[in-house]
């Protein structure tokens, strides 16, 4: 089989604060800002990847989630246990240094793992953890 990860998504409680970290902290690129009813999906990507997307969604648009499903997941973002991704770059420090410079909610600084990787981790403007991996 020849499958591909084409999108991931993720949850935001503000569209705007999102997409300033998206795009101007880490530094990928908008493809898509949708709104529909007051809601906003916004999907990016790393520069040059066209074919690998982040979509940023509203956290409780399925209509099959109840109330408390709703505030549970709205306590879990409050949190930052709710959602996050694996980022990787060939520059770990670098691009740790304009996370740093750019006031992102540092989780985890530079790390040699004791699982064999090299990481950081961060924090989006929703609560989403980001961990970002040293390319060897």
């Amino acid at each position: 089989m020849d499958l591909r990860i084409h999108a991931s998504f993720l949850p935001h409680d503000d569209p705007d604060a999102s997409l300033a970290f998206y795009r101007d902290t880490l530094g990928v690129e908008v493809r898509d800002d949708v709104g529909h009813e007051g809601l906003r999906w916004i999907t990016v990507g790393p520069v040059g990847r066209p074919a690998t997307s982040i979509v940023l969604r509203p956290p409780v648009t399925d209509p099959g989630v109840t109330e408390d499903e709703r505030r549970t997941i709205v306590e879990m973002m409050a949190k930052g246990t709710y959602a996050g991704i694996l980022l990787a770059t060939r520059d770990l420090d670098g691009v740790f240094a304009r996370l740093r410079a750019r006031d992102a909610e540092i989780a985890q600084e530079p790390t040699e793992q004791p699982y064999g990787v090299r990481d950081c981790a961060v924090r989006d403007p929703a609560g989403n953890l980001i961990r970002i991996q040293q390319l060897r």
